[in-house]
């Protein structure tokens, strides 16, 4: 009997396996479900992850970005202000400028009023520099308004040539002095409403022969003096005659033709169109353009021209307080 019992409790064992293998297979294929949804998160995350790494990618450009900012152009600084506070400012912007500039002059070499006005409707397109290098040859031969009236317009125009424009400069000035001959006796008229009659010659010419030749007070909007005082803010104006008139109400009418050269020095010395030398500026703090040029003291000053840069001037004749202030003159045509 003991044989037999034993035999039939044998056969329990291998059941008990058996469930003990189907409980771990259930367990298995659970584990296994688990294991697939965690797989699935993972190939999710995957996918996810080059979206990220794109994103890392993409952050070098926008740094690049960020990067290249400093180099455009800084935002002009726009000046909230009263009318009273626009003439004070304007006003000391002058008085700086006649601190640094007591020797500013036309920039045109002349001994009447008849050179001057030649030589101002010869600096249209071309650097007083240039005329001031031809007109001693002009005048010379030509000495006088009768002269030049008379004169054979191929000679004139040989002279001429360097200037520019030579054929239509040559019919200008012959016409300017028939007309001198004929309406005003060889004379050039000291009134702005007569200069403006002559061939040649507008506003801009007729205030130059007036301030200089007549020391009669007007204002030249040349494109240096219609750059400075817009980005000074004076006026946002770009028609001559309407620069002319806002910038004239800011001022004493004495102060004009000073005023004019004032600015136009600083434009050619230092307040340049492409790159002006705002670290070099004595009217920074009053400039609302600065930093639209070179900021940098030291590389402010090597853009500086003529007398601040220790370069010759554009006169061959300037006058004797330009030479006392450091200024050079100019050399002739063909000389260096």
């Amino acid at each position: 009997m003991k044989t037999t019992k034993a035999t039939k409790e044998t056969p329990v064992k291998p059941v008990a396996k058996k469930a003990a293998k189907k409980a771990a297979k259930k367990a298995t294929v659970t584990t296994g479900k688990t294991t697939g949804v965690a797989k699935k998160a993972t190939a999710t995350i995957k996918k996810a992850a080059p979206a990220k790494t794109a994103a890392k990618k993409a952050a070098p450009a926008k740094t690049a970005a960020k990067k290249t900012a400093p180099a455009q152009a800084a935002p002009k600084k726009a000046i909230v202000e009263s009318h009273a506070a626009l003439v004070r400012r304007a006003r000391r912007i002058n008085r700086e400028l006649a601190e640094v500039y007591p020797y500013a002059h036309p920039e045109l070499d002349f001994e009447n009023p008849f050179q001057l006005v030649i030589a101002t409707v010869l600096s249209a397109q071309t650097t007083d520099l240039r005329v001031n290098q031809t007109t001693p040859g002009l005048f010379a031969k030509y000495p006088t308004p009768e002269d030049l009236a008379a004169a054979n317009p191929e000679e004139v125009e040989e002279i001429l040539r360097p200037t520019g424009f030579f054929r239509a400069k040559t019919k200008s000035v012959i016409g300017l002095s028939k007309a001198l001959v004929e309406d005003f006796g060889g004379e050039v008229p000291g009134r702005l409403e007569d200069l403006v009659k002559l061939p040649g010659v507008g506003r801009k010419t007729a205030f130059v022969v007036l301030g200089n030749a007549f020391g009669r007070p007007g204002i030249t909007v040349d494109t240096h003096f219609g750059r400075l005082v817009r980005r000074w803010q004076w006026t946002d104006e770009t028609d001559p005659d309407k620069v002319e008139a806002a910038v004239g109400a800011l001022f004493p009418k004495s102060e004009w033709t000073m005023l004019s050269h004032h600015v136009i020095f600083h434009g050619r010395r230092i307040c340049h169109a492409r790159k002006p030398a705002c670290g070099a500026c004595p009217i920074a703090p009053l400039c609302p353009a600065y930093g639209e040029g070179e900021t940098d003291p030291e590389k402010a000053r090597k853009l500086l021209k003529y007398e601040k840069g220790g370069f010759p001037g554009q006169r061959l004749n300037p006058p004797q307080s330009y030479l006392d202030a450091g200024g050079i003159p100019a050399p002739p045509l063909g000389a260096g």
